[in-house]
């Protein structure tokens, strides 16, 4: 058995035991391995281990990666897209995009996926810690931005997605993630969308995530060590 194969293994188990602990069902959230600045190599490894969502911070590097691996995989984009890479990511067919950060980029999305006849799902990421080093909606913002996802026609918004402040004690990031779920449920209710998702939780600090209702966590450190 492999590095990767056991290291999925205890993140898997780690996402059971918040799962429980939380009286959550263990389908309710899924594991986005992140395999950036990782070899095709690895990435094979996990997906000879079952698994098949794989999560990815440039469009670049994934355009490098996916002809040589099945097709079978699954591909998140997980980091910051600048406008000028929109049509590169849409022939990249990502399952979702979890960052889309501002109103241009959603626009920029919808007209690239109404040219190619594709409808792309995404999350609007949201700077719920107003960290200046960071990218993001400010919470004020989310209910206008879900007012211009309803006039464009090739987004399929998903929810929200975050990244807290790096803390010492991973119990310190709960008040930003329960913030995201707030806000979400609070624009659910009003704007119409169900918007199922929230993105938030990684290696340090998934069984906080889950514990407030995290459904997507991206893990990469603990399943494919550290970056390079």
């Amino acid at each position: 058995m492999t590095d990767i194969v056991k290291n999925l293994e205890g993140v898997n188990a780690r996402i059971q035991e918040a799962c429980t602990a939380a009286g959550r069902a263990r389908e309710e959230v899924e594991l986005v391995a992140v395999s950036k600045r990782k070899p095709k190599e690895a990435i094979q490894e996990a997906l000879e281990a079952g698994h098949l969502l794989m999560g990815e911070n440039r469009v670049q590097e994934v355009m490098q990666k996916q002809p040589d691996l099945p097709s079978v995989l699954r591909w998140h984009l997980i980091g910051h897209l600048q406008s000028n890479k929109v049509k590169h990511a849409l022939h990249c067919r990502f399952e979702l995009i979890h960052s889309v950060d501002s109103v241009k980029l959603l626009q920029a999305i919808d007209r690239q996926a109404g040219e190619e006849g594709w409808m792309q799902s995404i999350l609007l990421q949201v700077n719920v810690a107003g960290d200046g080093a960071k990218f993001g909606f400010k919470p004020e913002e989310v209910p206008a931005a879900l007012d211009v996802c309803n006039l464009c026609r090739n987004l399929d918004v998903q929810g929200l997605m975050t990244l807290p402040p790096l803390t010492q004690d991973p119990h310190d990031v709960a008040p930003y993630f329960a913030q995201l779920r707030e806000l979400r449920d609070q624009c659910s209710e009003e704007s119409g969308f169900e918007l199922p998702h929230l993105s938030m939780g990684m290696s340090r600090d998934l069984e906080v995530a889950v514990q407030e209702g995290s459904t997507l966590v991206r893990v990469g450190t603990d399943i494919f060590g550290a970056r390079i």
